[in-house]
């Protein structure tokens, strides 16, 4: 039988910290993360006859705060810019996926912004999200991408 992810969540929080390598859990994670992405895309291929988007929600489990859940997705617009949100752009003709932003949670956001001077190198591209994501920018694509008038208020597609 299957363990609930509640259970397990409970039992790694009764043992203690972890004491495996961070770096050796973040590459195990990413490649879990990895299989997902390409999994959402190939399911893309069969329900989309035209370019689409793959969406990555990340949602931190209120009563376990060691359980971050990925939830995996596709659609045919571009969603708006939001907190804990990845977008990927996969373009049919080339048969291409295409980054586009991470955005992270909010307390992140805000810290990042907060501290500008501090942030170390390895994360200036999270920044740059960040930013963009503060002053509009990433909306803007996000219209672009879906084809809308720059001056449109409202998501149309």
């Amino acid at each position: 039988m299957k363990e609930t992810v509640g259970k397990l969540a409970s039992q790694l929080l009764a043992k203690g910290p972890v004491s495996k390598d961070p770096i050796e859990i973040e590459r195990t994670l990413h490649v879990e993360y990895e299989k997902n992405v390409l999994e959402c895309v190939d399911r893309g291929k069969k329900d989309f006859p035209e370019d689409f988007f793959v969406v990555v929600l990340t949602k931190k489990e209120p009563l376990m705060p060691n359980v971050l859940r990925h939830y995996f997705f596709n659609r045919l617009s571009c969603p708006t810019p939001d907190y804990d949100q990845t977008v990927y752009h996969f373009h049919r003709a080339n048969d291409i996926l295409e980054f586009i932003w991470v955005i992270p949670c909010r307390h992140t956001c805000f810290s990042l912004k907060e501290n500008v001077a501090q942030v170390a190198p390895a994360e200036y591209g999270l920044l740059e999200f960040v930013l963009k994501f503060a002053d509009g920018t990433l909306w803007k694509l996000c219209k672009q991408l879906n084809g809308e008038a720059d001056e449109s208020v409202l998501l149309t597609k």
